[in-house]
């Protein structure tokens, strides 16, 4: 056996016995070129051969990576298949119920919208924020009004540049996280009694923002894997004419979905043929597994019509709320509706991401927090796989950090999330996404949170509480 063909059966080795896990970072070619004596070229040749396998993976300017394992006993759930009626939402009562009940302390946290503070590098963060204001400009203080920060808003331009998307710092406007930023962005182009083209299942704080306004709510067949579906969306717009169509095309909260390039530009020449303005909520678009970030659809906007929102809460600094929109045709209005609603965002918050985005390590930032995240996803469905009982279906994302669990028709959602409370458990049953609470046998899982022995007794416990639910029903 040649010498990497022998390396590369050492690692294959590791990674079956879980000493090497998905998602983690294999040594660099320097270090094992280094620790076993051996040319660069075998150390190459040995991930070549393990990439070509499929158990590894290489990403732009960070390394190797072992590979996530795709779960074949456990599939995928279908796409959803909503009522096309439209109707005014009623979530809110819901929506707060189960989040109260799950901020209680010390429960295991799969029920929550974000990942653990663990992850960030709030330490960098806090010396951004005590150097940016000690060598404050006074005028600042006023100036930064809307739009907001300019050199945080040349540093989210620059990144827009990356992505292929030419924005210009003018056009964006910091907000108090993403959430007010699609909140703005769907004022600007809606009035009460208007409808709003959304996904199914869909995110439960799109739901909140169109019940708040007064919008009726169009939920449009959705698959887990690649989005909405863009033929139930045509025939959604010439039934029900909407003003708007709010949308996540990047690892859609709760599903996880990832819509390609091509189908998101034919989505977006779909609503442009129709003048049907586009909020694209991209929260989650950094945390992505592969190789390089999803192109945004805004990336194919041709007549302003997308409204890009984002923030920093989910890849970088939770609690700081700063979000913004690059709102395209309808940035002046935005712009006008953040005045007069809350005025400006924190200005120490928007320095302070300011002058980290330009220390540069932001990335190297990113590409720890996605390996964790893999990491993180790979064991939770192993464990799911595992204790689950048998009729589950669980989408495997390739980003982001949650997970979508369709149980046996038997399991109801919310029985089941007041039961794990009891055992010290949160989780997000299914009818919170949907205006007309459907999903009733579905939940979301956080696993954004280090993967321990609590997680995984946790993650066991409620398998146990969904076999017994399905024993129940069999008995009955």
């Amino acid at each position: 056996m040649k010498l990497y063909e022998a390396l590369a059966d050492e690692l294959a080795g590791l990674m079956a016995q879980g000493v090497l896990r998905p998602g983690e970072k294999l040594p660099s070619v320097r270090q094992q070129q280094e620790r076993r004596g051996v040319s660069p070229s075998t150390v190459f040749q040995a991930y070549y051969q393990l990439e070509a396998r499929g158990l590894i993976e290489s990403r732009p300017r960070s390394g190797y990576y072992v590979a996530a394992r795709r779960f074949a006993a456990t599939p995928e759930p279908e796409v959803s298949r909503p009522d096309p009626a439209s109707t005014l939402v009623d979530v809110s009562e819901l929506v707060f119920q189960v989040l109260e009940a799950s901020r209680a302390p010390g429960n295991v946290p799969f029920g929550s919208a974000f990942p653990s503070p663990l992850l960030f590098p709030l330490d960098k963060l806090g010396r951004a924020v005590a150097n940016s204001m000690r060598h404050i400009d006074p005028w600042s203080t006023v100036a930064d009004l809307p739009p907001g920060n300019a050199e945080l808003r040349r540093q989210i331009a620059l990144r827009y540049q990356l992505d292929g998307v030419q924005v210009a710092p003018d056009d964006i406007v910091i907000t108090n996280g993403a959430l007010e930023a699609l909140n703005l962005c769907l004022q600007a182009v809606t009035r009460p009694g208007d409808t709003v083209l959304v996904e199914s299942p869909s995110f439960y704080a799109a739901l909140q923002a169109l019940e708040r306004i007064g919008l009726k709510a169009v939920e449009v067949a959705t698959h887990p894997r690649d989005g909405i579906d863009l033929g139930a969306l045509a025939a959604a717009i010439g039934q029900h004419q909407p003003r708007a169509c709010w949308l996540m095309t990047s690892f859609q909260n709760p599903l996880g979905s990832l819509m390609p390039p091509e189908k998101k530009q034919a989505l977006v020449e779909l609503l442009a043929a129709h003048d049907v303005p586009l909020i694209e909520d991209d929260v989650y678009g950094e945390l992505y597994f592969g190789a390089q970030r999803p192109a945004l659809a805004k990336r194919f906007d041709g007549k302003g019509l997308v409204m890009h929102c984002s923030s920093f809460s989910k890849c970088l600094a939770p609690g700081f709320r700063v979000g913004w929109a690059a709102a395209g045709r309808f940035a002046r209005q935005v712009e006008r509706l953040k005045l007069t609603t809350s005025l400006a965002a924190a200005m120490p918050s928007q320095l302070a991401l300011a002058e980290y985005l330009g220390q540069g390590g932001y990335e190297r930032h990113l590409r720890q927090l996605r390996a964790a995240l893999a990491g993180q996803q790979q064991q939770m469905l192993a464990a799911i796989e595992q204790h689950f009982p048998p009729g589950t279906r669980v989408t495997q994302p390739q980003g982001g950090y949650f997970l979508w669990v369709v149980l046996p028709q038997s399991v109801d959602a919310l029985e089941l999330h007041r039961r794990a409370l009891a055992q010290g458990i949160s989780i997000a049953p299914g009818p919170m996404f949907s205006a007309k609470r459907a999903f009733r046998n579905c939940v979301r899982l956080n696993y954004g949170h280090a993967w321990d022995a609590r997680q995984a007794a946790a993650v066991a416990m409620l398998g146990a509480l969904a076999r017994a639910a399905c024993a129940a029903s069999s008995a009955a």
